[in-house]
């Protein structure tokens, strides 16, 4: 399994690709961050945020993108920013028909070093020792993009069995939902069985 994990970001969108599956040895194919100006228009900065994922995503080809999810803050700005350059990313990835996971911050601290409180020193830290690189990535925003990516990985098992119960029983619902449908409640243009015709037939007098 190959995902590409996004911290998004106006002035800094993290980026990094790991590939292996839960329970063995992770591989980092690559790290980076998408920088834009400060001072640049909104709308220049996420074109530039859309031309460094269609890269990252063409040079690697992933097939999961996992993107931290955007929770409440006080700078509303910052939320903002934060909010648009996420929709980039999952935009970039919806039109490779690649899936989309969104894993909060405090699930991916909890998947990388067993705490959703830990800093980013310590995520950056136990990073580092997964992949065994030799320091930690820099900025944090791209150890934080590692770090997405990884808790997709050990994550999706669990997550994939999920989603197959609940659609094992939607199933079972709508079959047994159908089970229950009486007759008169069959859609407009159901075909019937037509009742037989009986006739009124009287023997003529004189007849024997």
């Amino acid at each position: 399994m190959k995902v590409l994990g996004v911290d998004p970001g106006l002035t800094r969108c993290g980026v990094g690709v790991v590939e292996g599956v839960a329970g063995r040895p992770l591989t980092m194919a690559g790290v980076g961050v998408v920088r834009t100006p400060a001072d640049a228009d909104i709308a220049h900065r996420l074109v530039l945020i859309e031309r460094g994922i269609d890269e990252w995503l063409d040079a690697h080809k992933p097939e999961y993108v996992a993107v931290e999810r955007v929770f409440s803050q006080h700078n509303v700005r910052t939320v903002m920013g934060t909010a648009q350059a996420s929709a980039v990313a999952m935009l970039c990835a919806a039109r490779r028909g690649l899936p989309v996971a969104l894993h909060t911050p405090s699930e991916v601290k909890a998947a990388v070093t067993g705490s959703g409180r830990a800093d980013k020193a310590q995520v950056g830290a136990m990073v580092t020792r997964l992949l065994r690189l030799d320091a930690p990535p820099k900025p944090a925003d791209a150890a934080d993009a590692l770090a997405l990516a990884i808790c997709h990985i050990w994550r999706a098992p669990a997550v994939n069995r999920l989603q197959q119960a609940h659609a094992a029983n939607r199933l079972q619902q709508a079959q047994a939902a159908a089970r229950r449908t009486p007759a008169a409640a069959r859609p407009v243009g159901t075909p019937r069985t037509p009742a037989p015709v009986r006739t009124n037939q009287r023997t003529p007098k004189g007849t024997s």
